[in-house]
């Protein structure tokens, strides 16, 4: 089985916007093909991003409730960060606040990084320990 850490654009895209690019995961996880790790830095931004006004997406707090049960049910915890030892081997990312999304695919020893996120995708020639690419690139394997 398949282990995915998603970005918080992903999940939105999962959650809120139902955004045929990312079906493919959303059907992987389904089918039991792959599971996909949350850690609690990335729930939180998670549910941060939910109660942002996304315009004539925005969601109330009822909602905001659905989706991040939603995402509960389907992500397992991370319960321990990778070691310090292993951290410091991932390249940096230009955007500190992405950092986490490395640092959590590396605990959860994934297979995959699915993000939008130019800075994250940027890196993916430099990551050895799991692959970075977008929901499109994952549906495509």
């Amino acid at each position: 089985m398949l282990r995915l850490v998603l970005d918080t654009n992903v999940w939105l895209d999962w959650l809120v916007f139902a955004e045929p690019a990312v079906l493919p995961v959303r059907d992987a996880v389904a089918g039991l093909r792959a599971s996909v790790y949350i850690d609690e830095l990335l729930e939180a931004e998670l549910a941060r991003v939910l109660a942002y006004d996304l315009g004539k997406h925005s969601i109330d707090a009822a909602a905001q409730a659905a989706c991040l049960a939603a995402c509960r049910r389907v992500a397992l915890k991370i319960e321990a960060p990778a070691a310090e030892a292993l951290q410091v081997r991932l390249p940096q990312c230009r955007d500190p606040d992405d950092q986490k999304f490395l640092e959590a695919a590396l605990a959860a020893r994934a297979d995959f990084l699915v993000t939008k996120d130019q800075a994250l995708l940027e890196l993916a020639p430099r990551v050895r320990q799991f692959r970075i690419l977008t929901p499109a690139e994952f549906g495509a394997l």
